[in-house]
């Protein structure tokens, strides 16, 4: 067995959004790491919004849980 291995489908994906967060910061690394961490603050956020509006929908009754 070789231990070199064929890099799969999800790590090709993965190198190409690399590049191309690279790219669109004109190929500024610093630039595009920070531009990544203001993303994922925002989706984080919008995360815990969502969060609170679902539970606070299921607390009124607008939702019923399946019971199968």
């Amino acid at each position: 067995m070789s231990s070199v291995s064929k890099p799969n489908e999800q790590d090709v994906e993965l190198d190409a959004a690399v590049e191309q967060a690279i790219a669109v910061c004109d190929g500024d690394m610093r630039a595009a790491i920070r531009a990544l961490i203001v993303a994922n603050n925002f989706l984080e956020s919008e995360i815990s919004e969502l969060k609170k509006a679902v539970s606070h929908a299921y607390t009124r009754g607008r939702f019923r849980t399946y019971t199968g």
